[in-house]
């Protein structure tokens, strides 16, 4: 099953997804480009790094949680797991955010109840995951300044993203990568990367569901994001694990189960259909988690922060639509019995938590 892939815009995102994996013909063309890129934005990082730009601390450590690449990675949930480490180790952390799409334009809290559409998914997940103050713009000094200011407590900061937003001082810097890697090698246009491979970071995080070998970088670690029971979206209340939706699959008569939780009417014999959907920079690692999970759902990748502005499940014949708790906060409103959210974990290694830990105390990690 394909997704609503339609929009101009949306295809050449696809054409260019593919072609950065590998140095085809279309990369190379667009090296010139690339090379133009290389030299705008090295210069920006020289003169941040020679003081001409200046940075600016907001009077906490920052940890930044972020990519070099081009397209989600899995660090919203390595910002969720962050945020409970840090807390474990008695910091009281708080989240600033760009908010993609958020419609700000002022620093601006948001709460488990804020709508997406004016905070953007992921903080709105992060916020509702953690329950630790959440601020979001486009500046993220700002949003800092706005945090701190508003919440005297918090002793430590994690920006989602914002890697290459170098006027934010910061003391910890973590790369998440997903099993692409670092794709072609090239730069933007003709690569997926913002920033060279070998740019300078404290630990790199490597969110590889299809379990290859990591690369041989200093402080890289596996980010294992693990999924929890599937709740309803209806009714929240109501869970399944991932498990009893397989064994349902492979069961005739079982559909009427997955959608409502009771038992099947006699004589029912289609076995249930599975689809399951996702609005990430990479719904392919969704799909895959699925699979580990013994499902072999029918699959409807959608484009990263899909907006839902309309159904696109209105003709998708399924007993059970799965999708990410990503997807999940922009669709609180609709009324699809069908709809599971499959949340996941991210386990982090515990010296990844140690390093960063002590770097934040100030005492220096193996």
């Amino acid at each position: 099953m394909s997704g609503p892939v339609s929009s101009l815009k949306e295809r050449l995102e696809a054409q260019f997804a593919h072609a950065w994996q590998r140095r085809g013909a279309l990369a190379w063309a667009l090296t010139p480009l690339a090379a133009v890129f290389a030299a705008v934005s090295g210069a920006r990082r020289a003169a941040f790094a020679a003081g001409w730009l200046k940075r600016v601390r907001v009077g906490v450590p920052v940890v930044v949680v972020g990519n070099v690449t081009v397209g989600g990675t899995g660090k919203t949930p390595t910002v969720i797991a962050l945020v409970e480490a840090l807390r474990a180790a008695g910091f009281s952390p708080g989240v600033v955010s760009r908010g993609y799409g958020a419609k700000i334009d002022r620093p601006t809290p948001v709460t488990p109840d804020t709508p997406a559409r004016l905070s953007g998914d992921e903080p709105l997940l992060i916020a509702r995951r953690t329950g630790v103050p959440v601020w979001v713009s486009p500046d993220r000094v700002a949003a800092a300044t706005a945090l701190c200011g508003a919440h005297r407590d918090i002793d430590v900061i994690v920006s989602d993203d914002g890697l290459q937003h170098y006027r934010l001082a910061r003391d910890v810097e973590i790369v998440v990568f997903d099993h692409r890697l670092g794709g072609n090698g090239f730069l933007l246009p003709a690569g997926p990367l913002r920033e060279p491979l070998s740019r300078r970071r404290d630990a790199t995080l490597v969110n590889n569901p299809f379990e290859r070998t990591l690369p041989a970088w200093p402080n890289t670690f596996a980010l294992k994001l693990e999924p929890g029971d599937a709740w309803h979206l209806a009714n929240p209340a109501l869970r399944r694990p991932l498990a009893q939706f397989a064994a349902d699959a492979a069961t005739p008569g079982q559909g009427a189960r997955i959608t409502s939780d009771k038992p099947a009417k006699p004589g029912s014999q289609a076995a249930p259909r599975i689809v399951a959907a996702a609005g990430i920079g990479s719904p392919e690692r969704f799909f895959a988690t699925l699979r580990a999970a013994g499902l072999a759902p029918q699959t409807m990748p959608l484009p990263d922060h899909y907006a839902y502005a309309t159904n696109p499940f209105a003709d998708v014949t399924a007993d059970a639509i799965l999708v990410t708790e990503k997807d999940a906060v922009k669709l609180g409103a609709w009324n699809d019995a069908r709809i599971w959210v499959v949340p996941v974990e991210a386990a982090l290694d515990h010296r990844l938590i140690t390093l960063v830990v002590e770097k934040l105390r100030g005492r220096s990690s193996a």
